[in-house]
């Protein structure tokens, strides 16, 4: 599936470089009226009238071929398979570690505990920022 979807993208590549290549080669409507008044030239390669109707024809052929190659892609991205594997999908459960009353004193910045199993307010952590009272 993987060279399906490399040929769709080198075709979808190919089919937007020859559109912007015909879509500047033609000329806006705009351009015609500068050659009724004598400031441009009428003549070209295809003709008056030829060219217009066989580049806007090869724009818009090309245009329907990018539309399909877009679409392909997208559903080719968005195709997944029935069991995928990821990480992401499938979360592994991890249990919460809960510390008890002994090794509180081994994890740093943790507050002792008293006598009575009750942890201690860390040091700061009441009062902090407050003006002493007299």
């Amino acid at each position: 599936m993987s060279m399906l979807v490399n040929v769709i993208l080198t075709v979808q590549i190919l089919t937007a470089l020859g559109m912007i290549g015909l879509i500047l080669i033609q000329h806006g409507k705009g351009a015609d009226m500068g050659a009724a008044f004598g400031s441009g030239s009428s003549g070209s390669l295809f003709g008056a009238s030829g060219s217009a109707n066989f580049l806007s024809r090869t724009t818009a052929v090309l245009a329907a071929v990018f539309f399909v190659c877009t679409l392909a892609l997208a559903y080719f991205g968005n195709a997944r398979p029935a069991s995928s594997g990821s990480v992401l999908e499938n979360p592994a459960v991890v249990a919460p570690v809960v510390p008890d009353a002994g090794s509180a004193a081994a994890i740093p910045g943790a507050a002792p505990a008293l006598s009575s199993g009750v942890a201690a307010p860390a040091i700061g952590a009441s009062g902090a920022g407050q003006i002493p009272a007299k």
